[in-house]
């Protein structure tokens, strides 16, 4: 059996994704195509995972009592951790959209399933959380395949696990990885967010490198 061939146009292509994946805080509140998210999570499952454990857990929150909830959470955190700031940052911080949660069509929860047997335990005695790096990477997939049609995500990271554990409802093992927002941007661009309002520039590629 031959493997299929990734031609010039297709990494160049592939090139462009990785440019335009960008985190999402600004969406039209039109929905999703019918399965369309179905569809993408069935991808994300195609991501790596450490023993091939795939410990991801996908909780889609259709309540709107929960989505307002979660919401007034993540605003709280937010007010709370603005604290540590003060002057310009401070003023920089507080103008910051840190999610989509109120108006992004899909909202989705992804936990990480810690349940001993899970790909009995190979690859993981001496770094147990790659057991979540996992589900990272799974996260990272539903991304790209999101961005490739037209689809923005959000990842919002700004709540307290315990809390949103409880809200859901969800087995004590599950440990909460990510609360993402998907639907389609309300503006496209390739440049990050926080890059444009002034917060943290992207660094050289080649300040990340070293050599021994």
């Amino acid at each position: 059996m031959t493997g299929p061939v990734f031609d010039a146009a297709f990494r160049e292509t592939l090139e462009l994704l990785l440019a335009w994946r960008r985190d999402v805080r600004h969406f039209q509140t039109r929905p999703l195509p019918e399965g369309v998210l179905d569809r993408l999570l069935e991808i994300a499952c195609r991501g790596p995972s450490v023993g091939n454990a795939q410990p991801w857990r996908f909780v889609r929150i259709l309540s709107p009592e929960r989505r307002s909830a979660l919401a007034d959470q993540v605003d709280a955190q937010k007010a709370d951790a603005g604290k540590r700031y003060a002057g310009e940052r401070k003023a920089l911080y507080e103008g910051l959209k840190l999610h989509g949660l109120r108006e992004a069509p899909e909202i989705v929860a992804v936990f990480c399933d810690e349940q001993d047997g899970a790909g009995h335990g190979l690859g993981r005695a001496t770094m147990p959380e790659t057991l979540c790096w996992s589900v990272v990477t799974a996260v990272h997939t539903l991304w790209l395949a999101a961005r490739a049609q037209g689809i923005g995500l959000g990842w919002v990271s700004i709540i307290d696990p315990a809390e949103l554990n409880t809200l859901l409802d969800v087995p004590q093992r599950w440990r909460f990885v990510a609360l993402l927002c998907l639907g389609y941007p309300a503006r496209e661009t390739e440049t990050p967010e926080l890059v444009r309002h002034g917060w943290q520039e992207r660094l050289d590629p080649a300040t990340t490198r070293l050599v021994r």
